[in-house]
């Protein structure tokens, strides 16, 4: 075989796979999405429902008396703190003063199967409130006890104080060597990748 073959067979060679994925169709770009201001709250609302349900359930039953320290509330209290929180918030919204598990108190004996069950309520009494709002719903004045609040303020409050409990329990998981829900899920992402 010649030197000029050789060059031109090595030429060839190299530029095969080159070749190959030239005649490949380009990738179409993703599709354009619409980010509204309500579908983005509802989001994050949704996600946190998710978030808190799974800190609940992986905690064990033993360590629902868990404090971080002495001066805060044991980790069953923190379930009960959001649950009850969201029923308030939502009762609010809803106009019912007289709103599912008003008297109910943090601090009241509950077993984590209890716990879970009555943040699962909260979270099925608050859905078809929060999760429907359009965003020219989220500036329409309600009343709320003597006030007048945007209904999209009770959306954002629940997700604000929701994530602020949400991060407080991640902790106590953590110091009970448990690795929260959403870290545990970025794991298992990246290890997919």
């Amino acid at each position: 075989m010649s030197a000029l073959m050789k060059t031109a067979l090595a030429t060839a060679i190299a530029l095969a796979p080159l070749t190959a994925a030239a005649q490949q169709a380009p990738a179409a770009p993703p599709a354009p999405q619409t980010f509204t201001l309500s579908g983005n709250l509802i989001r994050g609302y949704q996600n946190l429902q998710r978030n808190l349900l799974e800190a609940a359930e992986k905690m064990p039953e033993a360590s629902y008396s868990f404090k971080a320290t002495p001066e805060v509330r044991p980790y069953g209290e923190l379930v009960a703190h959001v649950a009850l929180s969201q029923f308030g918030t939502c009762s609010a919204l809803k106009g019912d003063a007289n709103g599912p598990h008003k008297g109910d108190k943090e601090d009241a004996a509950r077993t984590k199967t209890e716990l879970v069950a009555l943040l699962k309520e909260s979270t099925a009494y608050c859905d078809p409130l929060l999760t429907t709002l359009k965003d020219e719903e989220l500036t329409t004045l309600v009343k709320s006890g003597q006030n007048q609040v945007a209904k999209g303020l009770f959306l954002v409050g629940t997700n604000t104080h929701g994530n602020e409990m949400y991060g407080t329990m991640s902790v106590y998981l953590r110091l009970k060597g448990l690795v929260p829900p959403t870290t545990e899920r970025q794991n298992a992402a990246k290890k997919s990748q």
